[in-house]
C-alpha cells in the first residue's frame, strides 16, 4: 500500500515509518496537518496513520477533511494519548482503527489485513453496482452448439488455474463477457476485474494507463497515478485487443506476465503486482507476428491456453435463443412487454450472416424493440 504517517513526534515517525518500509509499504512521513494535505494534492493514498494530538490541529479534524475531500483513504488513528472517549469518538468517525502507542509491528500488520479487506469488499461491492447499474444484459453461458460448449468447459478449467488466456475472434464475438466470465469462476473473483483497451489510447497515455506514472513523467503529468495493474493486483487484468499494443509497450508486458514485476513511467523502482491476465484479440496474431508487429516471445507467453470464439454465423443453432435474451432484456429496459419475434422476424434471423456478431444483433434487436407497436417483433421492425 501507499501509506501517509502524520505524526509530529519525530522518534514516533519515524520508528513507523521504517517499519511500514520494512513491510514493502510505500511511506510518506510529515508532520503536521497541512504538510499531510499537500501530500494528499500531490498523490493518492491507501492508507494513513494520524496521530490523535498534532500541532495545532486534532487528528480527529484531519480525518474529518480527509472524508470530506472523497480521497477513499483508510484513516488509523493511533496516539499516546490513548483514552476509550477518544476511541469511541474516532471509530463513530470512521476511522478504520485506533491504536495505543507504542504499536507492534504485529499490531500494524493485523490493522492493514483489515484495511486491505474492507478496500476488496468496497471494490467489489462498487463492481457489482456498476454492473447493475449498467444497461449490460447478463451474460448467457449456455450453448445449444458442441464447438461452443467445448470453448466454455475449457474456459472453466482454464479459469482454476493461474495461466494467461487468450480469447481470439472476430470483433463482437463476446470475448470480454467469456473473460468476465473466467474471472468470475477464478480465485480471484473477489477481487477487481479490470479492462485496459489497447488501441483506445496513444502510446504514452496507453503505458500511463496501465503501468501509472511519476509527476512530470511527461508533458501533462500533473500528479501520480498507480495505473491498471495496480489496481488489479489481486484480481484480474483484461487485455482488450492486445494486437494494437504498441511495440514500446510488448517488453514491458512481458516482464509483468514472467516476473510479476514492472515500473511506473518516471520511475526506477521495480513494483510487483500479482495480477491474472486475460487477452483479446481479434487479430491473427501469427501473422502479425512474421510481419514484426507483435513480438514473438509475448504471443507465446500469452497463448498458454488460446480459446477461440466463432461468428454468430457459426452458432445458427444459439442465435434465436440469444435474441429472444435480448429481446427480453430491451423490452424490460424501454418498459414494454414484448414476448418474442413473429415467424417471419425468425427466419430473418436466421438468414442474416451478421458480420457484427452479437453486438450487432443486439443492436437490431434493441432498435427492434423500440419500433414494435404490437407484442410481437415483426419482420417491418
Amino acid at each position: 500500500m501507499r501509506i501517509l504517517i502524520v505524526d509530529n513526534a519525530e522518534a514516533n515517525r519515524q520508528a513507523t515509518a521504517d517499519m511500514l518500509s520494512n513491510m514493502d509499504h510505500e511511506v510518506v512521513a510529515v508532520a503536521d496537518a497541512d504538510n499531510a494535505l499537500q501530500q494528499l494534492d500531490k498523490a493518492q493514498f491507501d492508507a494513513a496513520f494520524v496521530e490523535l494530538k498534532l500541532n495545532g490541529k486534532s487528528g480527529l479534524d484531519l480525518m474529518r477533511t480527509l472524508q470530506s475531500r472523497g480521497t477513499g483513504i483508510d484513516v488509523v488513528i493511533f496516539t499516546a494519548f490513548a483514552s476509550f472517549e477518544s476511541a469511541v469518538e474516532a471509530m463513530r468517525l470512521g476511522a478504520a482503527d485506533y491504536l495505543p502507542k507504542p504499536c507492534s509491528a504485529e499490531q500494524i500488520t493485523e490493522v492493514l489485513a483489515k484495511v486491505a479487506k474492507a478496500r476488496k469488499l468496497r471494490g467489489r461491492v462498487a463492481d457489482l453496482e456498476s454492473r447493475l447499474s449498467s444497461n449490460i444484459p447478463e451474460a448467457d453461458m449456455t450453448t445449444n452448439e458442441p464447438r461452443v460448449q467445448k470453448v466454455y468447459e475449457v474456459a472453466q478449467k482454464a479459469a482454476a488455474m493461474p495461466v494467461t488466456i487468450l480469447l481470439l475472434g472476430e470483433s463482437g464475438t463476446g470475448k470480454s463477457v467469456l473473460a468476465r466470465y473466467i474471472h468470475e469462476n477464478s480465485p480471484q473473483r473477489d477481487n477487481r476485474f479490470v479492462t485496459v483497451s489497447c488501441p483506445s489510447l496513444s502510446r504514452e497515455l496507453l503505458e500511463s494507463e496501465l503501468f501509472g506514472h511519476t509527476k512530470g513523467s511527461f508533458t501533462g503529468a500533473v500528479g501520480e497515478t498507480w495505473g491498471k495493474v495496480a489496481a488489479a493486483d489481486g484480481g484480474t487484468l483484461f487485455l482488450d485487443e492486445i494486437g494494437d499494443l504498441p511495440m514500446e509497450i510488448q517488453p514491458k508486458l512481458l516482464r509483468l506476465l514472467q516476473e510479476k514485476e514492472y515500473e511506473r513511467v518516471g520511475e526506477t523502482k521495480p513494483r510487483r503486482a500479482n495480477v491474472r491476465v486475460i487477452v483479446a484479440t481479434n487479430r491473427d496474431l501469427d501473422q502479425a507476428v512474421k510481419e514484426g508487429q507483435f513480438r514473438e516471445d509475448l504471443y507465446y507467453r500469452v497463448k498458454v491456453v488460446p480459446l477461440h470464439l466463432p461468428a454468430l454465423r457459426e452458432r445458427r443453432a444459439d442465435l434465436l435463443r440469444i435474441a429472444t435474451g435480448y429481446l427480453h432484456f430491451c423490452s424490460q429496459q424501454c418498459g414494454k412487454h414484448l414476448n418474442g419475434f413473429t415467424p417471419q422476424a425468425e427466419q430473418a434471423l436466421q438468414r442474416y450472416d451478421w458480420p457484427g456478431n452479437l453486438r450487432e444483433l443486439r443492436n437490431v434487436v434493441e432498435r427492434s424493440v423500440i419500433l414494435a407497436e404490437g407484442q410481437q417483433v415483426e419482420l417491418d421492425d
